[in-house]
């Protein structure tokens, strides 16, 4: 299989295949000035969590890298993964009762990491599978597996994605796209790990 494209969005700035495309280590609001910048008109937008946000805008990127004739009910599945889950929405939802007395329903709606492909396959009307895993670390030997069972089942594009948001702070969310191809397992396991390496300045 091979890389189609990859975007990958955090703090400092939001790329497109190893492309910084927007600067936004001084702004004060990172994923809302990204998003005013594509132009996108998706109101609800501003209601979605950090994970939901970023992978709006990294998907928005990768659209012109989608076949034309792509059959989004057979061709295409959703691989996404992550290691602490909802947990910067969790710690949002927990505060809104324990110190604000007052149990929000619009956070708690995004305790749950699989939200993520749910809101992407409500935009784009996205028919097939999804799964999203809980994962120590990005694997992408695990992403690669996952991607190749769906091709021999019939698929022909898989929209992958190690997305995080941390209490701490930590933020990113590295989408790529894969499709079948002569190309080893290995080979693109490689390119993706060096892919994530790169953006992350390691």
């Amino acid at each position: 299989m091979r890389v189609l494209a990859h975007s990958y969005v955090c703090p400092n700035g939001t790329f497109l295949n190893g492309k910084l495309i927007f600067d936004t280590k001084a702004e004060e609001n990172p994923l809302k000035f990204t998003y005013q910048q594509l132009g996108t008109e998706y109101p609800k937008f501003y209601k979605m969590d950090v994970l939901s946000k970023m992978a709006f805008i990294g998907t928005e990127l990768l659209l012109p890298f989608f076949p034309e004739s792509l059959d989004t009910e057979n061709d295409l599945q959703l691989l996404f993964a992550n290691a602490s889950s909802s947990q910067h929405t969790d710690n949002q939802f927990v505060d809104s009762y324990e110190k604000l007395h007052n149990p929000s329903p619009s956070l708690f709606v995004y305790t749950l990491p699989n939200i993520v492909t749910g809101e992407l396959c409500i935009r784009y009307k996205w028919y097939g599978e999804n799964c999203f895993f809980i994962e120590k670390q990005f694997n992408a030997k695990n992403y690669v597996e996952w991607a190749q069972m769906g091709f021999n089942k019939g698929n022909t594009l898989c929209l992958c994605g190690w997305i995080e948001a941390k209490t701490t702070g930590e933020q990113e969310c590295f989408l790529f796209l894969l499709s079948p191809s002569r190309e080893t397992q290995t080979s693109t396991e490689t390119e993706l790990s060096t892919l994530i390496k790169q953006y992350r300045n390691e």
